[in-house]
Parts: structure tokens; C-alpha cells; sequence
């Protein structure tokens, strides 16, 4: 528990460090992300952004664990 405890400190300050960089990548405005604008309403779901995040993430964790 404490080294991931650790693990989750050192990437936060890392996507704190290269928040500018990373706030640059067009995620979240991506084509497949479903926007729906109306009047008074609007409508956002990111379904190609969740996909590609659950692709990165599942890649560090296989990573990690070898």
C-alpha cells in the first residue's frame, strides 16, 4: 500500500510539472466524442477520450506489474 501510495505522489507531480505540455494534447476534443449543444442544455460524453485513457492506463499497469 505505501508503494503505491508513492507511485500515485510521483505521477501527480509529474502531470503537475508537464501541465502545460499536456494541456496542449487535444484530448476531450476528439472526433467520436459526442456533443450535443441546445439551447440552455449541452450535452458532453468523450467516448473516443475514454477509450484512449483506458488504453494508456491499462498499459502502465501491465508495465508496472512486470
Amino acid at each position: 500500500m505505501q508503494k503505491f501510495l508513492i507511485i500515485v505522489g510521483v505521477v501527480c507531480l509529474f502531470i503537475g510539472i508537464l501541465w502545460p505540455y499536456i494541456s496542449k494534447i487535444p484530448l476531450g476534443r476528439l472526433p467520436g466524442d459526442i456533443v450535443i449543444n441546445k439551447p440552455g442544455f449541452t450535452f458532453y460524453f468523450p467516448i473516443t477520450t475514454l477509450v484512449i485513457l483506458s488504453l494508456i492506463i491499462s498499459l502502465i499497469s501491465w508495465f508496472l506489474r512486470k
